[in-house]
C-alpha cells in the first residue's frame, strides 16, 4: 500500500499563521489589560458621584423636620437628576451587583455610605441605578428607609459597537503586519529555491545576492553560488570528458571492424566480432545518452508515426513484434529525439527481457488514454514481469532483474535513460506488472492543444 503524502504549510503560511497567532494574542492581552485598568477607575468615580448625592439628600432630609421633609421629597423627585422615595417593606428590587464592574460599585458604595446601603439595578420595575440608605431619628433614635435613583445603570466601559470597531481595527492590522512580516522573512528562502529549481532544471547561472545585510542569508548565498561555479565547471568537465570518450574508444572499434572485414576469413566468427563490435558501440551509445545535458526544446509531436518509425528498426519478428493503437492524430508536447529514445530503449528492453516463455517473441502492445491535459501512453511486453519489490529498481542505472542476468548484454541504463528522457520533457515513467502477466510501462505527457 503506498504511502499518503503527510499534509503540510508552506514556510511562509507557517510562518504567517504563528505571527498571526502571536500579534492576535498580544492584542487580545492588552485589550483585557486595558479594561481591567479601565474599570476600577470608572467604578469608583461611578460609586463616588452616586455617594455624593446620597450624601446631599442624606443630609438635607436629616435636618428637616416631618412637614418639610415631604415637600422637600417631592421638590427632589421633581427634578432632573436624583430621586428619592421612601423605602417600604413591600418593595421588590434586583440587586445590582452582577458582574465585576457593578460589584466593584457596589463596595465602594458601602464603604462610604455604611454597609447597610444596597445598591439595586431595579425597584418595583423601574429601571435605574438605585440606592438604598436610611437616616437616624435624633429623638427615638429609630431610623428612616428611603431609595434614591441616580439615574440610568451605569455600564462598564466603552459601547460593544466602539470595542467591535477597534478590536477589528487592531486584528486586520495584525494579519496585514503578519504578511509583510512572513513575506520579509521568507523572500531570501523563496529566491534560494527558485535559484535550486533553476540548477536542478539544468541553469548554472543563477546567482544568489552576496551584499544582503543578514549575514547567515549573505553565507547561504555565497555558499550557493560557489556550489554553482563548481557545477558548471565540474559540467563544463564532463561534456570535454564525454567527447573524447565518444571519440577515443569509437576510433579503435571503427578499425577493429575494418581489421575484421579485411583479415578474417571465417564468416561466422566475423559475424560475431562484428555483432560484438555493434554491441560495444551500443554501449557506448547508452552511455552518451544518460549522461546527455538536460536541454530539451518541448513541439507538438505526432507519436504514431514516430512509434512506427523506431519500430520498423526491429525487423526480426522471430524476436519481437509490435503492434501500436494509438491515434494517427495523438500530438504530445515533447521533443522528438528524445521521445524517439524513449520507445527505442522500450522496444530494446521489451527484444532482450519481454519475451514469451511460449513463442519466445517479444509481443509488445501500445496503447493511449486521454486524461485531462495528459496523455498516457502505455508500453506493455507479455513476458515473466518482474518482482513487485524490484519494479522502483528498474530506472536505477545498471540494474537488472533476476530473470534478465542469464541475457545481460546490455549496460542496464535503457530505463534510466526513459525514466530521465521523461524528466526533461516534463513528463513522468510508471513501471507495473500487468494484471495477466509482463512488464507495462506509462509515458504520462502533456498533450499538445
Amino acid at each position: 500500500m503506498a504511502r499518503r503524502k503527510p499534509l503540510g504549510l508552506s514556510l511562509f503560511w507557517r510562518t504567517f499563521f504563528l505571527l498571526a497567532l502571536l500579534l492576535a494574542g498580544g492584542v487580545f492581552a492588552w485589550l483585557q489589560t486595558l479594561r481591567a485598568l479601565e474599570l476600577e477607575p470608572r467604578a469608583v468615580q461611578a460609586a463616588q458621584q452616586t455617594a455624593g448625592l446620597v450624601n446631599l439628600a442624606r443630609a438635607a432630609l436629616k435636618t428637616s423636620d416631618g412637614i418639610s421633609r415631604v415637600a422637600l421629597l417631592k421638590s427632589l423627585t421633581a427634578e432632573d437628576g436624583a430621586r428619592v422615595t421612601p423605602r417600604e417593606p413591600k418593595d421588590t428590587w434586583e440587586t445590582f451587583e452582577t458582574d465585576r464592574f457593578s460589584r466593584r460599585v457596589g463596595q465602594e458604595l458601602r464603604s462610604v455610605l455604611g454597609e447597610d446601603a444596597i445598591a439595586a439595578r431595579s425597584v418595583n420595575g423601574v429601571k435605574g441605578l438605585w440606592v438604598g440608605f436610611s437616616i437616624e431619628r435624633e429623638r427615638d433614635k429609630t431610623r428612616d428607609f428611603f431609595w434614591l435613583q441616580a439615574g440610568p445603570a451605569h455600564e462598564a466601559g466603552v459601547n460593544r459597537e466602539t470595542l467591535l470597531t477597534w478590536t477589528g481595527i487592531a486584528f486586520l492590522a495584525t494579519l496585514v503586519g503578519s504578511v509583510a512580516i512572513a513575506s520579509l522573512i521568507n523572500r531570501p528562502l523563496k529566491q534560494l529555491s527558485f535559484a535550486a529549481s533553476r540548477i536542478r532544471e539544468g541553469d548554472l547561472d543563477s546567482r544568489l545576492d552576496e551584499n544582503t545585510l543578514t549575514s547567515e542569508i549573505r553565507e547561504v548565498n555565497m555558499g550557493f553560488n560557489r556550489m554553482a561555479r563548481e557545477l558548471a565547471r565540474v559540467e563544463e568537465d564532463r561534456a570535454v570528458m564525454l567527447a573524447g570518450i565518444s571519440h577515443d574508444l569509437r576510433t579503435p572499434l571503427a578499425r577493429l571492424r575494418l581489421e575484421t572485414e579485411m583479415s578474417v576469413e571465417d564468416e561466422e566468427a566475423k559475424r560475431n566480432m562484428a555483432m560484438d563490435i555493434d554491441q560495444l558501440d551500443a554501449i557506448i551509445d547508452k552511455f552518451m545518452d544518460y549522461a546527455r545535458p538536460g536541454d530539451s526544446q518541448l513541439r507538438p509531436v505526432l507519436v504514431s508515426p514516430l512509434i512506427d518509425r523506431e519500430a520498423s528498426l526491429f525487423r526480426d519478428p522471430s524476436q519481437i513484434r509490435i503492434t501500436s493503437r494509438v491515434a494517427i492524430d495523438l500530438q504530445v508536447l515533447a521533443d522528438e529525439t528524445e521521445l524517439a529514445r524513449v520507445f527505442l530503449n522500450l522496444f530494446e528492453n521489451a527484444r532482450r527481457y519481454g519475451r514469451g516463455t511460449d513463442t519466445g517473441v517479444a509481443e509488445v502492445m501500445i496503447t493511449y488514454v486521454k486524461t485531462g491535459p495528459w496523455a498516457i501512453i502505455s508500453v506493455r511486453d507479455h513476458g515473466s514481469g518482474v518482482a513487485p519489490e524490484k519494479l522502483s529498481q528498474l530506472t536505477t542505472p545498471f540494474f537488472r532483474g533476476d530473470a534478465a542476468r542469464t541475457a545481460a548484454t546490455g549496460a542496464g541504463l535503457g530505463l534510466a535513460i526513459v525514466e530521465k528522457s521523461m524528466q526533461r520533457m516534463g513528463g513522468t515513467l510508471e513501471l507495473a506488472n500487468a494484471s495477466d502477466g509482463g512488464l507495462v510501462a506509462h509515458l504520462r505527457l502533456k498533450r499538445a492543444i
